[in-house]
């Protein structure tokens, strides 16, 4: 999320599974794109069989019957996620570079205006049950919350920690998980206040979450290559189960009860589910390609969706090589993507 080009040592990409494993998941084509800039989140509009890819500085629309490109959102200066609100015709999308939310038209794409946030939004997610927007902003520290309806700022809520991801159980309650704190805040949604927090405890800086919605299960992939189970009714962690090295992104399929992790430092995808006894296990880990570390799920056709590309030799020397984060690890430096290489892998049964 926070990395437009992914941080990795190793290159190369990985050959198509021949065939399915266990889960039944294996990669089954490669929707080459190419072209400029980066990438972070993606989100599928399978109701409108539209999925949204964040670029570097605009938005890429396929259509996901065809897979082919149908439009563009200009503009979005170090774009980091998108959110949609099909009950208003409003999208949105956080600009990090710009400190700015755009505001379009989910039928024409059409740009309807921008919304000053915070420093370095990234995550975002429209809330339907308070019919608002937030933008939560990595730097400042807090979270920008709007009006989906007029793109007037209510409040900005001050969050205690550097946010990642999160996610909106449409009933009231919004959940981020704070990077640097290991921990998830507990938002209402209606009263714009925090109401709890949680450890990630064991999991360290976690970054992509997935909620399952039905058993209260918020699944919460770390940098120490852990997804956690947290039991939001007791606050507690339920179990965990190992994931590859790179997690960014993690996804829920209430249909199958499957949790998918994306782990792209290897280029892996773990599959992984609750079991009728309350046990939390690894069905599958499929090969993916390096830099694959943020997907999404067309609920229609349960295929998933991975963003990545390849990329040159790692820079010997930069900036942020020698450094570690709070937890103790090294931070990777960004090599540099090949031109006109980007691709969205296409996995599913």
């Amino acid at each position: 999320m926070k990395r437009i080009l992914f941080l990795l040592a190793s290159l190369g990409t990985l050959s198509l599974a021949a065939q399915a494993g266990p889960s039944g998941y294996h990669m089954i084509r490669k929707l080459p794109l190419g072209g400029e800039g980066g990438w972070d989140y993606l989100v599928a509009d399978s109701a409108a069989r539209r999925l949204y890819v964040s670029r570097g500085t605009h938005v890429m629309v396929l259509n996901l019957d065809t897979e082919k490109v149908v439009g563009d959102i200009p503009d979005t200066p170090g774009v980091h996620g998108i959110a949609l609100a099909p009950e208003l015709n409003r999208g949105f999308t956080s600009n990090g570079q710009a400190n700015t939310a755009t505001i379009f038209d989910l039928k024409t794409l059409q740009v309807l205006g921008q919304v000053q946030t915070g420093t370095n939004p990234d995550a975002i997610l429209y809330d339907p049950a308070s019919k608002k927007v937030f933008v939560f902003n990595r730097r400042s520290h807090d979270a920008t919350v709007f009006d989906g309806a007029t793109g007037n700022v209510v409040r900005t809520l001050a969050i205690g920690g550097k946010p990642e991801f999160a996610v909106s159980d449409s009933a009231g309650k919004v959940y981020v998980n704070l990077e640097d704190a290991g921990e998830i805040a507990e938002i209402d949604s209606v009263k714009l206040q925090i109401t709890r927090r949680f450890s990630t405890q064991p999991g360290l800086e976690p970054e992509g979450l997935a909620l399952d919605r039905e058993k209260h299960r918020l699944y919460v992939g770390c940098h120490n290559k852990l997804l956690v189970a947290l039991d939001l009714v007791s606050g507690r962690v339920a179990g965990t189960v190992p994931i590859g090295d790179g997690v960014d992104g993690n996804v829920f399929d209430p249909e199958t009860g499957l949790v998918f992790s994306a782990n792209g430092r290897e280029g892996t995808l773990t599959v992984a589910h609750e079991t009728s006894a309350g046990k939390f296990e690894v069905l599958e880990t499929v090969p993916t390609q390096i830099g694959a570390r943020t997907l999404a799920l067309d609920a229609k056709t349960h295929n998933l969706y991975l963003p990545t590309a390849q990329f040159g030799p790692v820079p010997e020397t930069t900036p942020e090589a020698n450094t570690i984060t709070a937890q103790g690890h090294h931070r990777h430096p960004h090599p540099p993507m090949v031109k006109d290489s980007f691709v969205i892998l296409v996995v599913g049964k």
